[in-house]
């Protein structure tokens, strides 16, 4: 569960400075990972963006100033880091749905986020399947977007991919090329470095990889498989936040630093509704070693 208190230690951090710059760099060393794993893992447990929670978190002091001193907005809004007025009341009317202003008036309805603890529930309701594959190297061959390290930003990039591609020839073709296992056409997050991160679209197959798709090999590794039926995306997003919150902190692994797999089934050269599968690799968790 080591990973666990790491993550609230960098939630620790980030509410020592809400009120000074906030590093994302530093608060994932903290977490022992890199700042695109560390946004990526926040987004699936906290259900919201790095960003997101960091800009509720200030709103939420600055509207607590607000009504308690007597401070001029522009101070509070330098104070929280924002450099102008303007820039200001947008992140505020956001959050509270009313200017910094109006926020003073007795009786003014403000939202409060309170700061994010994590914990460890135990339910005996709701059992979450898996299975351990030991897999040789995976070659993927498909088509790639670029991806930034700030999370908000993916999660635009990627379901607007998906759109984009699904009614396609390319698609088709892509689905055409599937001859090895896990069967279905794959997305798959790919970090190299701060300058090289892609998310895939594609199959894993033997075939030749046509001119105008890519190619990408995962190395050997073990995998804990865990199987969805429903509504596809929604179901995969749940899935990877069971897997921190309630199956990493109790199986005597550690989430490896390969790329993330979802499974989706195809018919016909077409995604398919039903049965997903999201791939997440992992290692004995006597092997310490951060994400990099």
């Amino acid at each position: 569960m080591e990973w666990l208190k790491n993550l609230g230690a960098a939630i620790d951090y980030i509410e020592d400075n809400l009120d000074k710059e906030i590093s994302f760099e530093e608060a994932a060393r903290i977490a022992c990972c890199s700042p695109y794993y560390f946004q990526r893992i926040f987004s699936y447990v906290s259900g919201m963006s790095l960003s997101e929670y960091i800009r509720r978190r200030k709103m939420t002091q600055a509207a607590f100033e607000l009504q308690r001193t007597n401070s001029k907005v522009i101070d509070i809004a330098l104070k929280y880091g924002y450099s102008s007025p303007t820039s200001f009341n947008r992140a505020f009317q956001k959050i509270h749905g009313i200017t910094p202003t109006a926020a003073r008036a007795a009786g003014t309805v403000l939202q409060a986020y309170p700061s994010l603890g994590f914990s460890i529930r135990i339910t005996g309701e709701c059992a979450l399947a898996y299975r351990i594959v030991k897999k040789a190297p995976l070659r993927i061959v498909g088509v790639r977007i670029p991806m930034v390290e700030e999370m908000e930003e993916n999660l635009r990039i990627v379901p607007g991919f998906w759109k984009a591609m699904v009614p396609g020839n390319q698609f088709s073709r892509i689905c055409r090329l599937a001859d090895r296992e896990p069967g279905g056409v794959l997305g798959v997050s790919v970090y190299e470095n701060p300058k090289e991160i892609y998310y895939y679209i594609g199959v894993a197959t033997g075939a030749p990889v046509p001119s105008d798709m890519y190619e990408y090999e995962i190395p050997a590794a073990f995998w804990v498989v865990f199987e969805n039926n429903g509504c596809l995306r929604e179901e995969v997003q749940s899935t990877f936040r069971r897997f921190y919150l309630e199956w990493l902190p109790f199986s005597g692994y550690q989430y490896a630093k390969l790329p993330d797999i979802e499974v989706y089934p195809i018919c016909d050269t077409r995604l398919a509704r039903g049965r997903s599968e999201v791939w997440i690799s992992i290692t004995r968790e006597d092997k310490k070693e951060c994400i990099i």
